[in-house]
């Protein structure tokens, strides 16, 4: 499994673990990744994902999971994370067509 956020496309990053006598030696930085459960109003059902908790924190500040996957951007998402925002936009697109169609 790759070590990159499903959302936000976070991954490992390279720098140098720096000793105490100043010898630099090559390290990564990985992300802090988790196993998360969305609850999908848009969808009805639960989508999990592997996100970072920067990710969680961020569905969080934007108003859910839909709200988030409606702002993201393209290039960011994981392929699975891309079809899930399709799917949130075609429901909510024929879900606010009835309604346009009422008034």
């Amino acid at each position: 499994m790759s070590r990159r956020c499903e959302l936000t496309a976070k991954g490992p990053m390279v720098g140098n673990k720096v000793s105490h006598s100043n010898i630099k030696t090559k390290r990564r930085f990985l992300p802090n990744l988790c196993n998360v459960t969305f609850i999908s109003d848009a969808l009805g059902r639960n989508v999990r994902l592997r996100v970072s908790t920067n990710a969680i924190k961020s569905v969080d500040h934007r108003g859910g999971f839909d709200a988030f996957m409606l702002k993201a951007k393209g290039p960011e998402l994981s392929p699975k994370a891309l079809l899930l925002k399709k799917a949130i936009e075609k429901k909510i697109a024929t879900t606010a067509a009835p309604e346009a169609a009422a008034s």
